[in-house]
């Protein structure tokens, strides 16, 4: 069994248990749930932002702990400084060593949009994120039917978030234009083999329609490669493990040198 397919079986047992622990009437009453979203599209297009998302992650399957010695809280603090145009919370638990709370602490310190990054396949944890104070969401189109992909799209933009919708594949980027997405994620790290290759952004970016904002996600270590794929037509970058592969005390120092050498 591939490594995604068990993370998703393992995700239907933790909603299962949430729905019963915490309805979804309980989660109305959460933190964030009424207050106004972020918008990743604007946060994008604003000049003064640098058009990275930039993600906090503590460990993943494929590379176990990537760093457990730095707080959200100051990774937070760090990004906003930076004025990196979004972050990524990763909030699995078991795979990722995230949490929800991750998502709470990163809003009192990063006020551009804030994406949940987990995997999302019912409309209860759409709730969730909204109560944490995620302004957008990510669906993986490879872990979706068309159906569940176009019902969890409709709840989050009526809830008022924004939604990455991730693919890997043409078959996948066929599945997302039926549903006419905004923002498409084109992942450079196959989640079944986590092999990764920049060029399957590029080709599949040709397929994209004019107007929609394009994302390339993962595998992204240097300012040339986003230099690249911005030449491409891609409009952000979502970069999950280069600056957490840091260590406290020179976190803050690489996030700024690397966008030093992006404005060369």
């Amino acid at each position: 069994m591939h490594i995604l397919d068990q993370i998703i079986r393992q995700k239907r047992k933790e909603v299962r248990i949430k729905k019963d622990f915490c309805p979804v009437g309980n989660l109305k009453n959460i933190g964030f749930y009424q207050s106004e979203v972020n918008s990743l599209k604007s946060s994008i297009n604003q000049q003064n932002n640098v058009p990275i998302i930039a993600e906090y992650k503590r460990r993943s399957p494929s590379k176990a702990i990537i760093n457990n010695a730095i707080s959200i809280t100051d990774v937070a603090e760090t990004y906003q400084n930076t004025k990196f145009c979004a972050m990524s919370v990763l909030t699995d638990q078991q795979f990722f060593g995230g949490s929800l709370e991750d998502l709470m602490l990163a809003k009192s310190k990063f006020s551009n949009p804030i994406l949940r990054k987990d995997f999302i396949i019912e409309p209860y944890q759409i709730h969730e994120a909204k109560a944490f104070g995620a302004d957008v969401i990510l669906l993986i189109a490879s872990v979706l039917k068309i159906s569940e992909l176009k019902h969890l799209y409709k709840i989050a933009i009526d809830l008022g978030l924004e939604v990455l919708v991730e693919i890997h594949t043409i078959q996948e980027l066929e599945k997302v234009l039926k549903i006419d997405a905004d923002i498409i994620g084109i992942n450079n790290r196959n989640l079944k083999t986590f092999e990764v290759d920049i060029k399957n952004s590029i080709a599949l970016s040709y397929q994209i329609p004019k107007g929609k904002i394009k994302v390339s996600e993962s595998g992204i270590s240097n300012s040339e490669t986003i230099k690249l794929l911005k030449n491409e037509g891609f409009d952000a970058f979502l970069i999950g493990e280069n600056f957490m592969k840091s260590s406290p005390d020179n976190f803050a120092q690489n996030c700024s040198d690397f966008i030093q050498k992006l404005s060369k």
